[in-house]
């Protein structure tokens, strides 16, 4: 297949000898060196180890997100590597046929589920939300805040727990099972953008239909109760007549129990790492918490949760001056385009006053662009709103060298290992 579209393209894409610019898709450690030398030397290259032509380019990215006719999203969530044959048994047998929410489906199926899925992501449920998210960002901190040591983990001690028990309880599942709901979402990253073997795929299946077991769980308890819950209220506009099955409220359900905390685990845990990364920065957030806003979207440009994304050609077309064949599969490194010189001044540079930061790809662009960005943002607003209030001396550990997740897509710190001199 790879050789096919090579050949289609008009000549090996890997002519340059097999170097990548020192690009290694699932290493996240530091990427953007590479991604820089991508943008300079080769913004639009065909990569034969995952079968990919990665696009680096700011402008490339964003036209590929907005041609929704020529690029399609039909590939975004499946898997980096074919399933292997005992996975696809375990799946299979346990009934698991779930399937994109909303991100790899085309219009006019797109259209008319985000029409309705549009319905229940409302301020009204954002503002429900707030003072109980605060309550809980405020007692995480306390409790480290408690410790005698003085020093925590904020990707455990706080970002872990607090986005996901928003996500269960605007969905209405048991937030009593995050540990749980967390296994399943590793599992699905793992076999959805990982590197896994035949073997190593085995547990992540069994987690996977227990995962989508509990989706379409939540659909028939919606039907038979009446929930103040999101599921609640995709049942209640099928029931008043707006065209979603059971089926793809359960598919809602199962991109929400995975988008819905995961991406904004990472965002809070990377905001602290790269803000305390910046120690002028972050005092400065200290003296005028009215920069946290800006300051968030410029963690979003800078250290995104999501470095890269696909889609798939529809037809024989060129990016970036570079053709493209019909069924050839990009991944668009939104990572590299958020640091594009091009379009942001400075771009590999950290600077919370930067003016055109909201420019960022981080959310995608066009019709897929996140529908839970304002929920994700709300809550890392709150955490550092807080933070900044109740530890505004916290710092990094001296000597920290946080290592990351590997990962195709996703930028995940293992760790932000914090101390503080002093509790507020």
């Amino acid at each position: 297949m790879i050789a096919t579209q090579a050949n289609a393209a008009g000549g090996c894409p890997v002519a340059h000898g097999g170097a990548h610019h020192g690009y290694e898709p699932f290493d996240q450690k530091n990427p953007f060196p590479a991604y820089a030398e991508l943008r300079r030397e080769e913004p639009v290259m065909f990569d034969e180890r995952v079968g990919y032509w990665v696009v680096t380019r700011y402008d490339d990215v964003k036209a590929v997100f907005d041609d929704w006719e020529t690029f399609s999203s039909e590939n975004a969530q499946a898997p980096v590597r074919q399933r292997g044959a005992a996975a696809k048994r375990i799946m299979e047998e346990g009934g698991f046929t779930a399937y994109s929410g909303l991100s790899a489906r085309r219009p006019p199926e797109h259209t008319r589920i985000r029409r309705v899925a549009q319905k229940a992501f409302t301020p009204r449920r954002y503002r429900a939300l707030e003072p109980s998210i605060r309550a809980h960002v405020v007692s995480r901190i306390e409790q480290m805040l408690a410790r005698p040591e003085r020093s925590g983990d904020f990707l455990m001690d706080l970002a872990y727990d607090v986005p996901t028990v928003t996500i269960l309880t605007l969905i209405g599942a048991d937030t009593a099972k995050v540990d749980l709901f967390k296994k399943w979402s590793d599992s699905r990253a793992a076999m959805t953008w990982g590197d896994l073997s035949d073997e190593e795929q085995i547990p992540h299946a069994h987690n996977l239909v227990d995962y989508w077991q509990e989706c379409l769980r939540l659909v028939s308890e919606a039907h038979e109760t009446e929930r103040d819950s999101l599921v609640g209220d995709l049942v209640r506009a099928q029931r008043d007549g707006d065209e979603i099955s059971d089926h793809e409220i359960a598919s809602v359900v199962y991109s929400l129990l995975f988008a819905g905390h995961e991406t904004t685990t990472t965002l809070i845990s990377n905001a602290m790492r790269v803000l305390l990364s910046h120690p002028d920065q972050w005092r400065r957030l200290v003296e005028d918490p009215s920069r946290i806003g800006p300051a968030i979207d410029e963690v979003l440009r800078y250290s995104g949760s999501i470095v890269a994304w696909r889609r798939k050609a529809l037809k024989d077309t060129e990016v970036g001056g570079v053709a493209i064949p019909e069924g050839a599969e990009l991944l668009l490194v939104m990572g590299s385009a958020n640091r594009d010189d091009v379009r942001f001044s400075d771009g590999e540079s950290f600077d919370i006053d930067r003016e055109n930061a909201r420019e960022h790809l981080s959310f995608g662009f066009g019709i897929h662009y996140c529908l839970g960005n304002m929920l994700a943002k709300l809550q890392a607003k709150i955490a550092l709103e807080e933070i900044v209030r109740l530890m505004p001396d916290v710092r990094l550990q001296e000597g920290s060298d946080i290592g990351f997740r590997e990962n195709l897509s996703f930028r995940v710190p293992l760790e932000v290992p914090v101390t503080w001199k002093e509790a507020a």
